[in-house]
């Protein structure tokens, strides 16, 4: 039903508050959903609020490069990276409320163009860095050296381009016709019209990032800041924790990285990413550190002394298989949602006579679509035919396998918020270690266009499902998610560079890089094929695959116990990373179950933007020691002196 004329009249006087999202959709023909949507959800609001403006742009860029930090150093650590939408929606509006209280700014932002601004963000802040710390950290692993730093950016950006692109025909079907949910984007909606209906909530919610935020920096700083001070190294929380765990545990299991650690960061994770996955990591560390690797060291194959890094090129295979088989698995078991998607591309690519002129006046057009795939295309070519020998027409055959599964990715993200990008960039490993047998670099590659343009694609749909249930207009939302792509690659790529100074940080104590291991794993394994392995990882690889379907197969078979079934990324997962990982999350998890019984509506309220604050605080502290410890090699590093 149209919306009454006085709103029509007086739009900039509709309160948010009065305003209810339109969840349960619109019905008809796609014709009469676009309209039912024009009429009521966007008149009176995208076409007179502001969106698009330098101060949503600019904030966007720099709450974006800012959690660009975070998402590195805690993907380098766990292998997880963290939406930064709702983090930046809280962090804006306290930001602009205080600036407009203080004389600074006339008027605060509006809701729309706090919606631009998150996608700005959200596009600088994860579509960025992911492929880092997966295909490039993967690259490090097996060559010795990480790419070039100009070959590095361009590699970044391109695929950014050819991933938000790459979106543009999906939006119209997923999101106007069939009105996909897109769970994440309506938790961004829902943050959006919460704090601009009700100011006092949303600065208590960002009050709580900020102390969150503050305390665990100056907690991390007294674990790793201290350690390079010499005169406080002996009283920081990382050596008592490692004086502890020698007397309690003893040489040989510590050596096992069986010991205690204290990182908050990994506890807010926990808590966010609750108690099934959580006890699943704690699981897998039980049966990984505490079984198989002293059954390793028993048979000889593993020194007792060997650490995490000796430790981990056995432990990774198993781990890996469970994820790899069962995540494909899982991707069958979804074929009617991948042959929808399939079946979309027709409805995408036809003719749209029949929209209305005011829609296609504010929908993405299609050139852009055309414009961003072609220039991709021409740049990845020949940077991967420049760089690794990679003939042209594979790497066509790269992005045209990028669109059909970015298709599938994108509709899974909308129907579970999941977005199988590991599975994805598997299957083109698969592809391409048949088409171009023993280049595990090639390989590696041509998986990284895959995983990046779906992660790119199923961020910006997720970004404008919000947009769209706000009211939005979605070609300024596209400009401002475009906009991101160039401050996330700068700050993700030098701050990537500068992290991981050298080969060895990768794979270490510090920066296990589980994503990094488990690409490396597959392109290595089918580059040598499965034969140069000993019996052993042979035997692991079969064992763990097996565990891998069991665990997929379950929730299947019983459907309503799923949440009480073990998740098997979360228990492959710890098979590449530290025992005390494990407990990390767990300690989390039990913290966000125990609050969420306790005070429902508190936990409701601050759970995330107190872990939110936690990760982000903890994080930018641990970059900003990395930066510290390392400045005059850095300075040499790109300076030349």
């Amino acid at each position: 039903m149209p919306i009454s004329e006085p709103a029509r009249m007086n739009p900039a006087k509709k309160n948010e508050e009065e305003f209810p999202l339109p969840l349960a959709g619109f019905t008809g023909t796609p014709e009469e959903i676009e309209r039912q949507w024009f009429e009521q959800v966007y008149r009176g609001r995208g076409d007179s609020m502001k969106q698009l403006t330098w101060r949503a742009v600019l904030m966007g860029s720099v709450l974006g490069a800012i959690l660009s930090l975070t998402n590195l150093y805690i993907g380098l650590k766990s292998g997880w990276g963290m939406g930064v939408a709702i983090t930046a929606c809280i962090l804006s509006f306290a930001i602009w409320t205080t600036f407009v209280k203080i004389g600074l700014a006339k008027v605060p932002m509006t809701i729309l163009e706090n919606n631009c601004m998150q996608s700005c963000a959200s596009s600088a802040g994860y579509s960025t860095g992911g492929t880092l710390v997966s295909a490039f950290a993967a690259f490090i692993l097996l060559n010795g050296h990480a790419l070039p730093l100009p070959l590095t950016f361009a590699w970044v950006f391109f695929l950014a381009i050819l991933g938000v692109t790459m979106a543009i025909p999906m939006k119209k079907q997923m999101i106007n016709i069939e009105q996909l949910r897109f769970p994440s984007g309506v938790a961004a909606a829902e943050t959006l019209r919460a704090l601009h209906s009700h100011g006092q909530k949303g600065m208590r919610a960002a009050k709580a990032l900020g102390i969150a935020g503050a305390i665990a920096a100056i907690d991390n700083f007294i674990h790793d800041g201290f350690a390079v001070i010499p005169k406080l190294a002996a009283f920081s929380s990382d050596t008592l924790c490692t004086k502890f765990s020698a007397f309690l545990f003893g040489p040989t299991w510590v050596g096992r990285t069986v010991m205690f650690s204290w990182e908050p960061i990994f506890i807010a994770s926990g808590a966010i990413m609750g108690m099934r996955v959580c006890l699943s990591i704690l699981l897998g560390s039980f049966a990984c550190w505490m079984m198989y690797v002293p059954a390793l060291q028993n048979a000889g194959l593993i020194k007792a002394t060997g650490g995490f890094r000796e430790c981990v090129q056995w432990t990774l295979w198993p781990g890996v298989s469970c994820m790899v088989f069962a995540s494909l698995l899982n991707f069958i078991l979804q074929w009617r949602i991948s042959l929808r998607a399939f079946l979309d591309l027709g409805k995408m690519f036809s003719p749209k006579s029949k929209t209305p002129t005011e829609m296609e006046a504010i929908e993405t057009p299609m050139t852009w679509f055309a414009a961003g795939q072609f220039i991709s295309l021409v740049a990845l070519a020949l940077l991967a035919h420049a760089s690794f020998g990679m003939p042209y027409w594979q790497s066509a055959l790269a992005v045209v396998l990028s669109f059909a599964l970015a298709l599938v990715a994108c509709r899974i993200t909308g129907e579970t918020d999941t977005t199988p990008i590991g599975p994805l960039g598997k299957v083109t490993q698969l592809t391409f270690g048949a088409l171009s047998p023993g280049n595990m670099n090639v390989n590696l590659m041509a998986a990284n266009i895959t995983a990046g343009a779906a992660g790119s694609s199923a961020d910006l749909l997720t970004d404008l499902k919000s947009g769209y249930l706000l009211g939005a207009n979605p070609r300024k939302q596209f400009l401002a998610q475009f906009a991101g792509i160039f401050i996330g690659t700068v700050v993700s790529v030098f701050a990537f560079t500068l992290i991981v100074n050298k080969p060895e940080v990768i794979g270490s104590d510090q920066f296990p890089a589980p994503a990094a291991q488990t690409w490396a794993a597959v392109a290595q394994a089918l580059s040598k094929g499965f034969e140069a392995l000993a019996p052993a990882k042979i035997w692991s690889i079969a064992i763990g695959g097996a565990v891998g379907i069991v665990f997929a197969i379950l929730p299947v078979i019983f459907p309503k116990q799923e949440k009480y079934l073990p998740s098997a990324s979360g228990f492959g997962l710890a098979w590449i990373f530290q025992w005390y990982y494990g407990v990390l999350f767990f300690m989390g998890a039990v913290i966000g179950w125990w609050w969420q019984k306790k005070s429902p509506a508190k936990s409701e309220e601050f759970l995330f933007p107190v872990a939110s604050g936690v990760m982000a605080g903890g994080a930018l502290m641990g970059v900003a020691i990395i930066f510290w410890q390392n400045g005059p090699e850095m300075w040499r590093k790109f300076f030349g002196h």
